[in-house]
């Protein structure tokens, strides 16, 4: 019998594997907080410049006369916000007058901010508007550089250390890095401790996705991994209500970096993987382990005959061993047009809060198709069809007139709920793709060029300044080839976990099925645990 055989031996899908899963999801849940939280903390008011003569007048008839006399008109009729008259315009006063060629200036006394709606962001803090806008962006790069620093960290960590103790690192230096980049007052600061945060992120999704997989047998693993994606669902809606009711920038900074100093303390509750243990010759702890699940399942009588006569692979990677990255480059696609489409929702000129909550609840009916067509169909088909999809409306986006927001809104809502969902669905896929030796090394690898696809985001978006047609061409294209190259990988639906890069080798080359591939002993079998199947019941 073949691992998987023994954890259904040793209750399934039972007590233990649910009380397991949802302590590794929930702190995945406020970990997409903390990837959306600058669509709030950084969020751009209204503005305009404070006027060098009368600052207190200036402000305290911001809408009026003088505000009028002082600030220039952009195209909409709205107060420039980068620009002032050098000198004031009473004629302007007038109804009906306007001035022609008058001289102006930048914001040289700083700018006068709409707090109505945010009353504090790192935007309004530090003045990144005008010249300094782009250090708004710049804050999100650095912590997508993070993210991606962190997948090539924990990804090769866990493979040496195992999955829990990245993990149990993760998020105590999520805590502290998020309480500090609440605490200290520079932007320098603001942007180092967002890179430390941004490192946690790769350090517990990969390892609790890992660990999630590794403990559920074959027949519960799709449901478990989309479970995840349903975690960062109700980690949106989540921020939405949270950043709704704590409107200033650092205690809602605080507010979502608090828990995941409850989530440390109980993290050492969790056992670490036994197939790990066992790849790595650790047989006593992966048989303790073992009989914790058998006892918690209410199958303790099958535990106690689990011996320590526990074998197993070296578990060692060889030098010349090259990663697959064809599983790897839908990835850059998907996150490219992902965070393109989601972390700018000012642009839709609807409530934030409002198009948070939309992006959110779109989820969830495109992740049960997906759950139920990766079941039925398989991975393979589910992810290549919904980033085509999503592709396809992000395009056909630019063919909507500007003033239909709210068709605007729904159609770029129904893309990044496409988005949503492949981007969960790669994840199951690469996990299942890559053998538990270098499983994490390979979702590492993986998560790499979906943190480049994040940094590139940016970029893409910046293009719009050329023209408004190459953002969304280059994140519906993107999406759609990616789709094109997930047709080309090996489907892995209701098959067996490998073990061993051998074992993945003999699968690719010789077509074995899953069974097969348990027979010829490409997992770790009973008799490694000294269970006798002629005394197996089960």
């Amino acid at each position: 019998m073949a691992f998987t055989d023994l954890l259904d031996a040793l209750g399934g899908v039972g007590r233990f594997q649910l009380v397991y899963t949802a302590l590794l999801l929930l702190p995945c849940s406020l970990l997409a907080c903390h990837n959306f939280l600058q669509n709030f903390t950084a969020a751009v008011p209204r503005h305009h410049c404070q006027s060098p003569v009368n600052h207190t007048v200036a402000t305290d008839n911001g809408s009026g006369a003088w505000l009028r006399a002082t600030v220039p008109l952009d195209r909409l009729g709205a107060p420039e916000p980068c620009r002032r008259f050098t000198e004031p315009q009473w004629a302007l006063l007038s109804p009906n007058a306007s001035v022609h060629g008058a001289a102006t200036e930048g914001c040289h006394d700083g700018w006068v901010y709409d707090r109505s709606v945010f009353p504090s962001t790192i935007v309004t803090e530090w003045d990144l508007v005008c010249e300094a806008r782009t250090l708004r962006d710049l804050a999100q790069s650095i912590y997508m550089t993070g993210v991606l620093v962190g997948a090539a960290v924990f990804g090769s960590l866990a493979d040496r250390l195992g999955r829990k103790a990245p993990l149990v690192w993760s998020y105590l230096q999520l805590a502290v890095s998020g309480a500090a980049t609440a605490y200290f007052g520079s932007f320098g600061a603001y942007c180092v401790f967002r890179f430390l945060m941004g490192m946690t992120f790769s350090g517990i999704i990969l390892n609790s996705l890992s660990l999630v997989v590794e403990w559920m047998p074959t027949r519960g693993r799709t449901v478990a991994g989309v479970l995840l994606g349903y975690a960062f669902t109700l980690g949106q809606l989540i921020l939405a209500g949270v950043a709704y009711l704590i409107r200033p920038w650092r205690w809602l900074q605080f507010a979502v970096s608090a828990p995941f100093l409850i989530f440390f303390l109980y993290s050492w509750w969790l056992p670490e993987s036994s197939r790990w243990l066992l790849l790595h010759g650790k047989s006593q702890l992966a048989l303790q382990n073992l009989r914790k699940v058998a006892a918690m399942n209410g199958r303790q009588e099958e535990g106690e005959r689990l011996t320590e006569e526990v074998g197993g692979s070296s578990g060692t990677v060889s030098p010349g061993m090259k990663l697959d990255r064809s599983a790897a480059s839908p990835r850059f696609s998907n996150s490219l047009a992902y965070y393109g489409l989601a972390m700018d929702l000012q642009k839709f000129g609807l409530s934030v809060y409002l198009v948070q909550v939309l992006f959110g609840m779109i989820d969830v009916p495109a992740m049960l198709v997906a759950t139920t067509t990766m079941i039925h169909v398989g991975r393979r088909a589910t992810v290549a069809s919904f980033l085509i999809l999503a592709g396809l409306m992000v395009i056909g986006n630019m063919f909507v007139p500007e003033d239909m927001q709210m068709l605007r809104t729904a159609q770029a809502a129904l893309g990044k709920g496409c988005l949503a969902s492949s981007f969960i669905c790669v994840y199951l896929f690469t996990g299942e793709l890559y053998p538990t030796e270098i499983r994490q090394m390979g979702m590492g690898f993986a998560s790499v060029n979906a943190r480049l696809g994040g940094l590139a985001a940016p970029l893409v978006t910046m293009l719009g300044e050329f023209s408004a047609v190459l953002p969304p061409m280059g994140f519906g294209a993107t999406s759609i080839l990616a789709g094109l190259a997930v047709c080309f990988l090996a489907e892995t639906r209701n098959l067996p976990l490998l073990e061993t890069i051998e074992a993945m080798e003999r699968r690719v080359k010789g077509g074995l099925s899953g069974k097969d591939a348990e027979e010829k002993g490409e997992e770790i079998s009973l008799q490694q645990l000294g269970v006798s199947p002629l005394r197996e019941t089960i």
